[in-house]
């Protein structure tokens, strides 16, 4: 008898520790950029914190370098579970969530610390949210940079200077609205392909941030870089709800605390990665345009604004943004 009893008092042990051991897992992380760039150092750190702090129960498995597809692939993948975390840009996730159209708004943010305080604060977790009803968990924002136009004619002051310049645009109905709303022809075009046409004459210009243009050696056949600074839209980090439901509350509220956490890390990389590219840029002699008419460019930016931020719930998050000090 006691040796029975001996053996159920070892089999209730073993079940009751099941769970525990089921939960130990390895989260497979998604992004399309490099194992250097900051978005996919963050999260390995935040796979190394949920790690230290659950005794190597949780962690984090990364997949940069786009191993497991591009990000509208990446963005199914989520959905479905079959990706627990993805870092994702904001412009593929327009279609579902209209929220996220916001932050990518022209001239909406005055600075890039302007931007991280709004969207660390209510705004950022009203966009984030929105997302849940799409089968994605927001965690965190990470930087995507300002964007600046560029191009190989002349340098651009006022919304004038821009008037029939050809500006290759990411494929995205916003960014079209924008450089249209400016009077240049904006020309959807891989990035891939932006290096040659600038040097071919195809299009005059482009836009991006600091490490973009001067990672690509767009800044070897773009002279003329002006920081107009038009968009601050950041990136964002997910979870899928498939995987998140399936956590107790204590490991969601860590998985949240080393989202937030590994933002830390990524601005720190990202601030330094603007700079060495600032250094690089005005060693080679280009010319960096700073005093921008900016109020000017905003005015244009009426129709842009009419046409995606149409309701009053979008109307009110602009304000909120606006209103942040």
């Amino acid at each position: 008898m006691k040796l029975i009893n001996k053996k159920i008092s070892t089999l209730l042990v073993t079940l009751l520790a099941l769970p525990t051991i089921m939960q130990a897992r390895d989260f497979r992380a998604a992004d399309n950029h490099n194992s250097t760039y900051p978005t996919v150092v963050a999260v390995k750190h935040m796979g190394e914190l949920l790690s230290s702090w659950t005794n190597e129960r949780l962690g984090i498995k990364m997949y940069s370098g786009a191993q497991l597809g591009q990000e509208k692939d990446t963005i199914e993948q989520t959905i479905a579970g079959a990706i627990d975390i993805n870092r994702i840009n904001l412009a593929p996730l327009n279609s579902m969530s209209a929220e996220t159209v916001i932050p990518g708004l022209p001239y909406l943010f005055r600075s890039v610390s302007h931007m991280r305080k709004a969207m660390d604060g209510a705004p950022g977790d009203k966009i984030l949210k929105s997302l849940e009803q799409h089968g994605m968990i927001g965690l965190a924002f990470y930087d995507s940079g300002a964007r600046s136009f560029y191009n190989t004619k002349r340098e651009i002051k006022t919304p004038a200077d821009m008037k029939g310049l050809k500006i290759r645009v990411q494929n995205s109905d916003l960014y079209i609205s924008i450089i249209e709303a400016l009077g240049a022809n904006a020309t959807p075009m891989a990035f891939g392909e932006v290096y040659t046409a600038l040097k071919t004459g195809v299009i005059d210009g482009a836009e991006n941030n600091w490490p973009s243009y001067e990672s690509t050696r767009h800044f070897e056949v773009a002279k003329y870089y002006s920081l107009d600074m038009h968009a601050l839209a950041p990136e964002v980090l997910v979870m899928s709800k498939i995987s998140w439901d399936k956590l107790s509350t204590d490991d969601q509220k860590l998985v949240k605390k080393a989202a937030k956490e590994s933002v830390t890390v990524m601005r720190q990389l990202w601030d330094e990665r603007v700079k060495s590219s600032r250094s690089k840029v005005l060693a080679n002699g280009n010319k960096v345009e700073s005093s921008i008419d900016t109020a000017a460019f905003y005015i244009k930016m009426g129709p842009v604004y009419k046409k995606y931020a149409s309701t009053n719930e979008l109307k009110q998050l602009v304000k909120d943004i606006r209103a942040i000090k």
